[in-house]
Protein backbone atom coordinates (compact mmCIF):
# COMPACT_ATOMS: atom_id res chain seq x y z
CA UNK A 1 0.00 0.00 0.00
CA UNK A 2 1.18 3.43 -1.01
CA UNK A 3 1.45 5.57 2.08
CA UNK A 4 1.08 9.24 0.82
CA UNK A 5 2.12 12.63 2.50
CA UNK A 6 0.30 16.17 2.63
CA UNK A 7 2.67 18.77 0.67
CA UNK A 8 2.52 22.16 1.81
CA UNK A 9 3.61 25.52 0.99
CA UNK A 10 5.34 27.65 4.02
CA UNK A 11 2.40 28.12 5.94
CA UNK A 12 1.58 24.74 6.63
CA UNK A 13 -1.20 25.22 3.94
CA UNK A 14 -2.10 22.04 2.39
CA UNK A 15 -1.44 22.10 -1.25
CA UNK A 16 -1.04 18.71 -2.45
CA UNK A 17 -1.04 14.59 -1.89
CA UNK A 18 1.87 12.86 -3.05
CA UNK A 19 3.44 9.09 -2.53
CA UNK A 20 5.78 9.38 0.39
CA UNK A 21 8.97 8.10 -1.60
CA UNK A 22 8.15 10.50 -4.16
CA UNK A 23 8.18 13.44 -1.88
CA UNK A 24 11.53 12.57 -0.45
CA UNK A 25 13.08 12.00 -3.63
CA UNK A 26 11.85 15.60 -5.19
CA UNK A 27 12.60 17.15 -1.14
CA UNK A 28 9.36 18.58 -1.27
CA UNK A 29 8.22 20.44 1.50
CA UNK A 30 5.37 18.01 3.04
CA UNK A 31 3.88 17.94 6.70
CA UNK A 32 4.92 15.58 9.75
CA UNK A 33 5.59 15.47 13.24
CA UNK A 34 7.64 14.78 16.15
CA UNK A 35 6.75 12.85 19.51
CA UNK A 36 8.95 13.67 22.44
CA UNK A 37 7.18 11.73 25.53
CA UNK A 38 9.17 12.34 28.87
CA UNK A 39 8.55 10.24 32.10
CA UNK A 40 8.53 11.67 36.02
CA UNK A 41 12.39 12.36 36.17
CA UNK A 42 12.68 14.48 32.99
CA UNK A 43 14.48 11.62 30.85
CA UNK A 44 13.21 11.40 27.12
CA UNK A 45 12.26 8.55 25.66
CA UNK A 46 14.57 7.38 22.57
CA UNK A 47 13.94 5.12 19.70
CA UNK A 48 16.65 2.91 18.08
CA UNK A 49 15.26 3.02 14.83
CA UNK A 50 14.97 -0.56 13.16
CA UNK A 51 17.29 -1.90 10.82
CA UNK A 52 14.99 -2.23 8.21
CA UNK A 53 14.22 1.46 7.59
CA UNK A 54 14.83 2.84 4.36
CA UNK A 55 16.96 5.66 5.88
CA UNK A 56 18.49 6.28 9.27
CA UNK A 57 18.56 2.43 10.03
CA UNK A 58 19.12 1.78 13.82
CA UNK A 59 20.38 5.58 14.58
CA UNK A 60 18.63 6.96 17.86
CA UNK A 61 15.98 9.61 17.97
CA UNK A 62 13.21 11.14 19.46
CA UNK A 63 10.03 8.71 20.60
CA UNK A 64 8.29 8.94 17.59
CA UNK A 65 7.72 10.61 14.28
CA UNK A 66 5.81 10.21 11.18
CA UNK A 67 3.55 11.90 8.69
CA UNK A 68 -0.32 13.00 9.34
CA UNK A 69 -3.20 11.56 6.97
CA UNK A 70 -5.52 13.74 4.70
CA UNK A 71 -7.39 15.27 7.52
CA UNK A 72 -6.07 13.85 10.34
CA UNK A 73 -4.84 16.57 13.31
CA UNK A 74 -0.87 16.66 14.66
CA UNK A 75 -2.38 15.10 17.73
CA UNK A 76 -4.06 12.36 16.34
CA UNK A 77 -0.99 11.43 14.14
CA UNK A 78 1.10 11.44 17.23
CA UNK A 79 -1.20 9.10 19.45
CA UNK A 80 -1.67 6.84 15.96
CA UNK A 81 1.78 6.68 15.69
CA UNK A 82 2.94 6.14 19.47
CA UNK A 83 0.94 2.90 19.79
CA UNK A 84 1.62 1.16 16.24
CA UNK A 85 5.68 2.48 16.77
CA UNK A 86 5.93 2.23 20.82
CA UNK A 87 3.10 0.10 21.39
CA UNK A 88 1.44 2.82 23.89
CA UNK A 89 -1.00 5.73 24.19
CA UNK A 90 -0.59 8.86 26.39
CA UNK A 91 -2.03 12.68 26.35
CA UNK A 92 0.22 15.30 23.98
CA UNK A 93 0.68 18.50 23.14
CA UNK A 94 2.13 20.22 20.66
CA UNK A 95 4.56 22.75 22.05
CA UNK A 96 6.15 24.49 18.43
CA UNK A 97 6.64 23.86 14.55
CA UNK A 98 9.39 24.61 12.38
CA UNK A 99 10.67 23.36 8.51
CA UNK A 100 13.87 21.82 8.37
CA UNK A 101 15.66 20.30 5.10
CA UNK A 102 17.69 17.33 6.02
CA UNK A 103 19.46 15.34 2.72
CA UNK A 104 20.48 11.90 3.08
CA UNK A 105 23.55 9.54 1.30
CA UNK A 106 20.72 7.56 -0.57
CA UNK A 107 19.82 9.93 -2.31
CA UNK A 108 16.29 11.25 -0.58
CA UNK A 109 16.07 14.16 1.64
CA UNK A 110 13.45 15.45 4.39
CA UNK A 111 11.82 18.88 3.85
CA UNK A 112 9.03 19.47 6.67
CA UNK A 113 7.06 21.42 8.39
CA UNK A 114 7.19 19.69 11.50
CA UNK A 115 5.24 19.91 14.08
CA UNK A 116 6.95 19.46 17.78
CA UNK A 117 4.43 16.91 20.43
CA UNK A 118 5.76 16.25 23.98
CA UNK A 119 4.04 14.08 26.22
CA UNK A 120 4.97 12.38 29.59
CA UNK A 121 4.77 8.34 30.25
CA UNK A 122 6.34 6.15 32.99
CA UNK A 123 6.33 2.91 31.39
CA UNK A 124 8.00 0.40 29.33
CA UNK A 125 7.14 0.96 26.02
CA UNK A 126 5.77 -2.43 24.07
CA UNK A 127 8.23 -1.80 20.41
CA UNK A 128 7.08 -2.59 17.49
CA UNK A 129 10.45 -3.97 16.14
CA UNK A 130 9.23 -3.45 12.76
CA UNK A 131 9.95 0.36 13.66
CA UNK A 132 12.08 0.09 16.27
CA UNK A 133 15.27 -1.69 17.48
CA UNK A 134 14.46 -0.53 21.26
CA UNK A 135 14.37 2.37 23.12
CA UNK A 136 15.86 3.73 26.29
CA UNK A 137 15.71 6.92 28.59
CA UNK A 138 17.96 9.75 28.92
CA UNK A 139 18.19 13.06 30.24
CA UNK A 140 18.23 15.87 28.18
CA UNK A 141 21.49 17.04 29.33
CA UNK A 142 22.98 13.52 28.62
CA UNK A 143 21.99 13.36 24.91
CA UNK A 144 23.11 16.72 24.72
CA UNK A 145 26.51 15.71 25.19
CA UNK A 146 26.25 12.27 23.61
CA UNK A 147 24.93 13.96 20.38
CA UNK A 148 28.24 16.00 20.59
CA UNK A 149 30.46 13.61 21.13
CA UNK A 150 28.75 10.98 18.90
CA UNK A 151 26.34 12.97 16.36
CA UNK A 152 26.83 9.71 13.86
CA UNK A 153 24.16 7.69 16.36
CA UNK A 154 21.28 9.97 15.72
CA UNK A 155 19.32 10.96 12.91
CA UNK A 156 19.58 14.23 10.86
CA UNK A 157 16.17 15.53 12.23
CA UNK A 158 16.22 14.65 15.50
CA UNK A 159 20.09 16.39 15.86
CA UNK A 160 18.22 19.56 14.22
CA UNK A 161 15.09 19.73 16.59
CA UNK A 162 17.29 18.55 19.49
CA UNK A 163 19.99 21.63 18.67
CA UNK A 164 17.39 24.54 17.71
CA UNK A 165 14.95 23.43 20.67
CA UNK A 166 17.08 22.36 23.46
CA UNK A 167 15.28 25.02 25.37
CA UNK A 168 12.06 24.67 24.24
CA UNK A 169 11.72 20.69 25.39
CA UNK A 170 13.65 20.96 28.48
CA UNK A 171 11.05 23.94 29.86
CA UNK A 172 7.84 22.67 28.03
Amino acid sequence: MNEFVILVDEKDQQIGLMEKIEAHEKALLHRAFSVFIFNKKGELMLQQRAASKYHSPLLWTNTCCSHQREGESNVKAGRRRLQEEMGFVTDIKEVFSFIYKAPFDNGLTEHEFDHVMIGSYEEAPNVNTDEAAGYKWMRMEDIKKDMENHPAIYTEWFKIIFNKSYEKLTHA
